[in-house]
C-alpha cells in the first residue's frame, strides 16, 4: 500500500525534517507564490542557523521576514532584499550573510542544481564584484564566469492546485521560482490551495511531475498580499 503524501497541516508536513544549520529552499517573488504557512511551521519549530535560498527576503512580519526577526536565519543567498527592514539592520550589523546573486543567475544556479549541473558559465556579472574569486574563461572572444549549481536539503512551494500524488500547478506569477526549487532538494513540500484526486489534472496541465514532490499539505485559508500597490487616481 502507497504511502499517503498528504499531511494534515504544515507542522507534520514537516515532521522530521528540520535541522539546525540545514539548508532550505522557498519558492516566491516579492510576496507572490510564498510558501507563508510552511515558513510559519519552521518559525514555530525554533530551528536556527538556516541557509535560505530564495530570490527575496519577504517583507517586515511576512514571508521569511518572521524568521528574520527570530533570527533563525543565518545566511541568504538572493536577488533582492530592498524591502525588508529588518534583513538590512541584521545585515549591516554583521548578524546575517549575504550571497547575492544576479537574478538570472540565480534561476539558472537553482535550474542547474535540479537538473544535476555542478557548475556552468554566464557572461552576467564578468568584471564586477560577482566574479570575485570565481574562475573565468573566454569562449568565442567573450568574458564569462563559472557559477555553482544550487541543490538544498529542503525545498518549500506554494502551488495552486495538486492531486494527491503530488503533481503540482502553479497559477500566473505564482509560477516564478517554485517549479526550478521544487526540483533541487533531497525533499520537497508543497502547500496547495487546492487538492484532488489523481486523474482529475490533465497531464498536459502539470508543471512540476509528482515524483519531485514528497509530502503535501492543504492550506484551508490564503492570504495573498500584494506588496506595493499601484492605483490610479480617480478621475474628479
Amino acid at each position: 500500500m502507497a504511502v499517503s503524501k498528504v499531511y494534515p497541516n504544515a507542522t507534520t508536513a514537516l515532521s522530521g525534517l528540520l535541522r539546525d544549520g540545514m539548508t532550505i529552499m522557498s519558492g516566491g517573488f516579492g510576496l507572490c507564490g510564498i510558501p507563508e504557512t510552511l515558513i510559519g511551521a519552521i518559525r514555530e519549530s525554533g530551528v536556527k542557523d538556516l541557509t535560505v535560498i530564495s530570490n527575496n527576503a519577504g517583507i517586515d512580519g511576512v514571508g521569511l521576514g518572521v524568521l528574520l526577526e527570530t533570527r533563525q536565519i543565518r545566511k541568504m543567498i538572493s536577488s533582492y532584499v530592498g524591502e525588508n527592514a529588518t534583513f538590512a539592520k541584521q545585515y549591516l550589523s554583521g548578524e546575517l550573510e549575504i550571497e547575492f546573486n544576479p537574478q538570472g543567475t540565480l534561476a539558472e544556479r537553482i535550474r542547474a542544481g535540479g537538473a544535476g549541473i555542478p557548475a556552468f558559465f554566464t557572461a552576467t556579472g564578468y568584471g564586477t564584484a560577482i566574479a570575485e574569486g570565481k574562475e573565468t574563461r573566454e569562449f568565442n572572444g567573450r568574458h564569462y564566469v563559472m557559477e555553482t549549481g544550487l541543490f538544498a536539503d529542503l525545498a518549500i512551494v506554494h502551488a495552486y492546485k495538486a492531486d494527491t500524488e503530488g503533481n503540482l500547478i502553479y497559477r500566473k506569477t505564482a509560477r516564478n521560482f517554485n517549479p526550478m526549487m521544487a526540483t533541487a532538494a533531497k525533499m520537497t513540500v508543497a502547500e496547495v490551495e487546492h487538492l484532488v484526486e489523481p486523474g482529475e489534472i490533465d497531464p498536459d496541465h502539470i508543471i512540476t511531475p509528482g515524483i519531485f514532490v514528497k509530502r503535501l499539505v492543504k492550506l484551508d485559508h490564503v492570504e495573498k498580499r500584494i506588496e506595493q500597490r499601484t492605483v490610479r487616481k480617480k478621475e474628479a
